[in-house]
């Protein structure tokens, strides 16, 4: 243990020399990931206000087809504007949002109380138009209603008799489930800065190491090749976890000073202690699956381009759960990353996870960071480490 402490506390001295290094692995996530947070909830914020509350500029072709659907829709904060001429070409060249477009047909069918057709043309890729289309499909339904109903009671003749069955929706959803439902992002930054938090370590202990041949006195010292890269796995440990735990506290500032956007985001310091429990085997993971990579790599940029590719092992989970939405069960806990995915967002939607979750989640995901550990320090007692590139 002296000797692991010993190493432990020499990578952890040198990365502290390299003041650049330590502040990109500490301080890179709890700056980047609030600042992003607060700038596209600000962004957010800004485009419903303005989209929802400013008036709806609408072109309108064959408006004098339709005088009184005109009318109705001027008084409810929409600017009835003259159909350009090439509306197709202004939609495309998003000069236009929605134009709204009335056939001449439009006054017979509603002389006889027939459905009088409109039509809405818009470009459904863009999402910039999806709240302006939204308003207006809205007030063309109300009006539909509306008229229909003063239809049946000049004929004497209950609005509602049309309606066979009325259905109402019973939302069992709670407010914090419905942050869990807005913090979905939230377990992929989380799982990949447990992943790759003490990466610049790792990298620097076994690859740097090697390829400025500092590695090979090292490993010539009594202690034994295992103890040595197990102080080297706990220094990048430690410093994956304070990083962990200094982005979270950068989260739950974060939420404090987000705009609502109609729910208010929160994040207790139960929930913060238990996402770091979590998070805990995954930077064991992480950390040793480096090490063994690092390992056989005989320089840093060698080492490094392997990275990219680890960095899309958290995004499988959430690209899948995107694709096919699951049911959480029970093997989803034993799976890596995708268990972290579940288990953050049960604990963000304040859900209770039962003991036997928590023991299969521990179980496996200590169990393969033992399993990389170990093939990690079969790749340390290599002949080939000590020599360099």
């Amino acid at each position: 243990m002296n000797a692991l402490i010993t190493v432990m506390k020499k990578e952890l001295l040198d990365l502290f020399r390299d003041r650049k290094t330590l502040y990109l692995s500490l301080l890179m996530g709890p700056l980047l990931f609030p600042a992003l947070i607060l700038g596209l909830g600000k962004l957010a914020s800004n485009r419903i206000s303005t989209q929802l509350e400013k008036p709806l500029e609408l072109p309108v072709i064959g408006a004098e087809h339709a005088p009184n659907l005109v009318n109705y829709l001027a008084g409810r904060n929409v600017v009835i504007k003259p159909a350009p001429k090439n509306p197709e070409g202004e939609i495309a060249a998003q000069n236009v949002d929605v134009i709204l477009s009335i056939p001449e047909s439009y006054a017979g069918h509603w002389r006889k109380s027939e459905p009088a057709a409109v039509e809405i043309w818009h470009d459904s890729s863009r999402d910039d138009a999806r709240i302006p289309v939204e308003r207006l499909n809205n007030l063309l339904e109300n009006y539909s209603r509306t008229t229909g109903a003063l239809r049946l009671l000049s004929r004497g003749i209950s609005p509602m008799a049309n309606q066979a069955v009325r259905m109402d929706h019973k939302d069992l959803a709670t407010p914090e489930s419905r942050i869990g439902q807005a913090l979905a992002f939230l377990p992929y930054l989380l799982i990949l800065t447990g992943f790759l938090g003490g990466a610049a370590l790792v990298i620097d202990a076994t690859a740097g190491e090697r390829e400025r041949q500092s590695l090979e006195p090292l490993l010539a010292t009594p202690a034994g090749r295992g103890l040595i890269m197990s102080g080297k796995i706990a220094a990048a440990c430690s410093v994956g976890m304070l990083g962990l735990l200094l982005t979270l506290l950068s989260f739950k500032l974060s939420f404090m000073l987000a705009p609502s956007l109609g729910i208010k985001l929160s994040m207790s310091w139960s929930q913060v202690a238990q996402m770091l429990l979590v998070l805990v085997p995954i930077v064991l993971i992480g950390t040793c699956l480096l090490t063994a990579i690092a390992a056989g790599a005989k320089s840093v940029k060698e080492a490094q381009s392997y990275m990219s590719m680890l960095m899309m092992l958290p995004i499988l989970p959430t690209i899948i759960l995107m694709v096919n939405p699951m049911k959480n069960q029970l093997w989803q806990f034993a799976v890596p990353f995708l268990a972290q995915n579940q288990m953050i967002l049960k604990i963000v939607r304040s859900e209770n996870i039962a003991a036997l979750e928590w023991g299969v989640y521990l179980l496996c995901g200590f169990g393969l960071g033992a399993l990389l550990w170990f093939i990690a320090a079969r790749r340390y007692h290599n002949e080939k480490l000590a020599i360099s590139a």
